[in-house]
């Protein structure tokens, strides 16, 4: 990986298929397929900007972060905006990072985030929140997610577990997933 050098843009559509497949190797099946990466990458677009982006080591995609852009995501029961430091219409979502195995440690994952940081500031965002998986290794996510700022809002237990009930595959407890997500959140 020394010798490599990674390269980053914006996430465009000639990307889907590999983000789909990358996603799915990372986070499981049914995370990530060709309908939701059009819906998703679609809301972080706004003013012409657009707040998704890909790294690439040659032509083979080896990480990506997808955003949804303030004013275009809803809130739902594991959102706590009312224990946020922004305002609901000035905050967006970071809704997935991920960086292949093979490529982790070696600061793609924040470089990533940076790049959607600046992209989400020119849409008008004044901070970001996400929702980070407690039980990845070593509680890797939440380790790097507040690395780079990341300020814990709330846990939330059993997030994803209705998402494992309608086929999504949870790569610690398949389809009946009880993982924690701790909803965090960046200001910037």
């Amino acid at each position: 990986m020394q010798d490599r050098k990674i390269t980053y843009q914006e996430l465009t559509e000639p990307y889907y298929e590999a983000v789909v497949a990358l996603g799915t190797l990372v986070h499981g099946n049914g995370y990530l397929d060709e309908k939701n990466i059009v819906e998703w990458a679609q809301k972080g677009q706004k003013n012409g900007v657009n707040s998704d982006f890909i790294a690439l080591d040659g032509e083979t995609l080896v990480g990506f972060r997808l955003c949804y852009s303030p004013g275009q995501w809803q809130t739902d029961q594991w959102c706590s905006p009312e224990l946020w430091k922004s305002a609901q219409s000035q905050t967006a979502y970071f809704k997935c990072n991920t960086v292949d195995a093979n490529y982790r440690g070696y600061g793609i994952g924040s470089r990533l985030l940076k790049l959607s940081i600046e992209a989400l500031k020119k849409q008008g965002a004044k901070a970001g929140v996400s929702h980070l998986w407690r039980q990845s290794p070593g509680n890797s996510a939440v380790k790097y997610f507040s690395k780079c700022g990341g300020e814990l809002v709330k846990d939330h237990p059993g997030k994803w577990h209705q998402d494992s009930l309608e086929g999504y595959d949870c790569p610690i407890c398949s389809f009946n997933c009880h993982c924690v997500a701790a909803e965090m959140a960046i200001y910037f």
